[in-house]
């Protein structure tokens, strides 16, 4: 276990309780969904750990966010609903603090990014916001949505940097425990960190003996460097930009300095095949960073085996061509999705034969690229890139023994 430094800055009044949570359960109960904690036979075959998943995907918005927003719109007084809110994000913030907002009839304003995917944007306008496409960056757009606080007198909604936000992510371990009290670790992804220091504060106070590691991508270590008194070095087109953060949050960084027992830090490679396993396995989307719990099984499975083990899978929004692309990736990594070059002469029926020699041992062609002008191929050649699909790595070496045997010799990409 590796010790993490406290930081004794943040005010005590700032600090979240058990009584805070339970009393935020009690505020939102039956306005957020009650999602299911469910046992992953298959997963729990595939990582040697007993595993359980709770399914927060399966909120309205697709994500915890709202637990956390909800509980901060609860909160305010009748001025400052009348008066509205605002807030900043480019992701399942916004669209929780849009669709709570408009079903107590608060005005909300989210300030996202210019670059913010079009589907998202249009989610949170569709549930009633008003949205400011201001900046490149979130911080610029932060800067602008302070701007509108102080000039329209609105209440800031922060995304985790936020007693009451915390309180309302710290519902989930509630839940879980009324539903499963016998377990041993809770891998939590952090990015600002509210989800994290709102679970770990229920589970802890219950549950002081189990372990409560946190999980950040290997691109974006903000609270892993910052807990161990380092300077974070971040950046990075990470899948998982629901945790992609510069700086964790003021608050859930005392707590949880207090509160996780580690962090552990994934790779992209991790992430997608947490991604792929979700749908694969359990037929259900999770986007990066809602699959961040998953990955850090598959980066340190001797840390995990024997042990049980509950996942939050924390969101579900992903881009449909990401997702796309994650999977299809997963058939390379797999090698059921293979690219193989042939060079011979260029004769009439050459790639019959190739094609038939594929075809005979099982493998299915999906696409190829015949290439008679590269120079690296002789004036009387022609090159052959064909993409293969087959059963597995093991078919994949069959088809290409097969083919060495008919005087096909392929390369492979």
């Amino acid at each position: 276990m590796t010790t993490l430094k406290a930081n004794h800055d943040t005010p005590a009044s700032s600090m979240v309780t058990l009584a805070d949570i339970e009393a935020a359960a009690r505020a939102i109960e039956g306005r957020v969904e009650r999602t299911p904690l469910r046992y992953s036979r298959t997963l729990s075959e595939i990582t040697g750990a007993q595993i359980w998943i709770k399914f927060e995907n399966l909120q309205v918005t697709a994500a915890f966010k709202e637990r956390g927003a909800l509980n901060k719109l609860l909160s305010l007084t009748n001025a400052e609903r009348a008066a509205g809110v605002v807030a900043m994000s480019a992701g399942n913030h916004a669209q929780g603090v849009a669709y709570h907002a408009a079903r107590l009839g608060i005005p909300a304003t989210i300030v996202m990014p210019r670059a913010t995917p079009f589907v998202k944007v249009e989610h949170t306008r569709n549930f009633g916001a008003r949205v400011l496409l201001v900046g490149d960056t979130l911080d610029e757009a932060n800067t602008h949505a302070r701007e509108v606080e102080a000039s329209e007198k609105l209440t800031f909604v922060h995304p985790f940097d936020d007693a009451k936000v915390i309180a309302g992510q710290g519902t989930i371990g509630l839940e879980i425990l009324s539903e499963l009290e016998d377990f041993d670790v809770m891998p939590i992804p952090v990015g600002g960190g509210g989800l994290a220091s709102g679970v770990a504060t229920a589970i802890k106070a219950l549950r002081p003996d189990i372990s409560i590691l946190g999980v950040e991508s290997e691109m974006y270590p903000a609270l892993h460097a910052e807990l161990r008194g380092e300077t974070p070095v971040v950046g990075g087109a990470t899948i998982a930009e629901g945790i992609a953060v510069k700086r964790a949050g003021r608050i859930p960084m005392e707590i949880c300095s207090r509160l996780l027992d580690d962090i552990i830090l994934v790779s992209e490679d991790d992430l997608e095949r947490a991604i792929t396993y979700f749908a694969t396995v359990e037929k259900t989307v999770a986007e990066g960073a809602g699959a961040a719990g998953l990955a850090a099984l598959l980066a340190q499975p001797e840390r995990f085996r024997g042990r049980k083990v509950v996942l939050i899978l924390c969101g579900g929004n992903i881009d449909t061509r990401l997702l796309a692309s994650v999977l299809t990736r997963s058939l390379v990594r797999e090698k059921r999705l293979t690219s193989i070059r042939i060079v011979g002469g260029d004769q009439p029926g050459l790639l019959a034969r190739v094609s038939k020699v594929i075809g005979d041992n099982g493998g299915n062609i999906i696409e190829v690229a015949h290439n008679r002008i590269a120079l690296d191929v002789p004036a009387k050649g022609a090159e052959f890139d064909i993409m293969i699909e087959t059963r597995d790595a093991l078919h994949t070496q069959d088809i290409i023994e097969a083919l060495t045997r008919e005087g096909f010799p392929p390369r492979t990409s």
